[in-house]
């Protein structure tokens, strides 16, 4: 199947999806409602379901189609760089940056405050990978892959700590939203952050897909890189930072929701193949949709409670993982 058709189709099943999640949920609302809504934005009946539909549901689906796009994209992104199927976009402490930051926004006393979450958990996340990546600077300003995921992991586990530290003393109420916000949830989606993430998400997604012909250039290698006209470095540092960027603001409107962006990126390249010109857009919608449908499940299985959607890609994402990594470590012992 050619590529472009391929992504056709993903548009198709990413806006049966999107429907279904503004159709099902506590409250089943009709097919015939769902359409009249949608075509005239109203309903003629006097019933709540415009409510539900409209203030409820809608931005929710549409903020999960975003933050799932983001994800799928920003781990292809990773795995590309650092040449490794196991990369996934928090691997420079971005979750646990922002993690933090979310934290001292709530122990403050401003969890409630519209944007000042979001806005705390986007400037955590984005502190510690600007940590991370002035650590990983050598004298020649060359990034190490092993330099940079080991001052990941030392950065994490630091602001890991601080998280700790503030649920330690924190009241019940607070840990309580520190602990939700952790596990990732849709359900604070609101109509006026919808515009301005996706404005970024089309932006960055935009210039990396342009990068895209020179990253297959860089997973050969930095030296065949260097000798087609790229500079690795340089690439590097921009990608990192437009996945980074998408990756903070992905995560400061919806929590950590974790193995979208492993296992979607890797899933994918084992039909598309290792081109990033297909394989950047392709994770962005695969991902979109897979996250739309874990947060419409997550909202049916246990109704009228919701899980947190982070929950669900965990239990999907989990075993696909130790399969992931176990494949990949028979791999490694076979080429020796």
């Amino acid at each position: 199947m050619k590529p472009w058709i391929l992504v056709l189709i993903l548009i198709v099943f990413l806006g049966s999806a999107m429907l279904m999640g503004v159709a099902w949920g506590t409250v089943s609302i009709s097919w015939t409602e769902v359409s009249q809504l949608l075509w005239t934005g109203a309903l003629s009946s006097t019933s709540n379901h415009d409510l539900i539909l409209l203030q409820l549901r809608l931005p929710r689906v549409l903020l999960g189609a975003l933050v799932g796009f983001s994800l799928g994209l920003c781990g292809a992104v990773m795995q590309g760089v650092f040449r490794n199927p196991l990369a996934e976009p928090y691997l420079l402490g971005i979750a646990s940056g922002s993690t933090a930051g979310a934290a001292v926004t709530i122990v403050m006393g401003f969890g409630g405050v519209a944007f000042l979450l979001p806005l705390g958990a986007l400037i955590g996340g984005l502190f510690a990978v600007g940590l991370v990546l002035w650590i990983s600077q050598t004298p020649v300003l060359r990034m190490s892959n092993y330099t940079l995921i080991l001052a990941g992991v030392a950065i994490g586990a630091v602001f890991s700590s601080v998280t700790s530290f503030l649920m330690f003393f924190s009241h019940q109420e607070q840990l309580q939203q520190v602990i939700f916000w952790m596990m990732g949830s849709l359900s604070t989606a609101r109509w006026e952050s919808l515009g301005p993430l996706a404005l970024l998400i089309a932006l960055g997604s935009g210039v990396l897909f342009t990068l895209a012909r020179d990253i297959n250039a860089i997973s050969l290698g930095d030296d065949m890189a260097q000798h087609l006209g790229i500079h690795p470095q340089r690439l590097k540092r921009i990608s990192l930072f437009l996945a980074t960027l998408l990756t903070a603001s992905a995560v400061a409107f919806s929590g950590t929701i974790g193995f979208v962006g492993l296992i979607v990126p890797h899933a994918v390249r084992l039909f598309v193949g290792p081109d990033h010109r297909w394989l950047f857009p392709i994770s962005g919608l695969v991902g979109a949709t897979f996250l739309v449908l874990c947060d419409l499940l997550s909202r049916i299985i246990v109704r009228p409670a919701e899980l947190p959607v982070g929950i669900i890609t965990a239990l999907f994402g989990a075993p696909f993982f130790l399969y992931l990594l176990k494949t990949y470590r028979s791999d490694r012992l076979e080429r020796r």
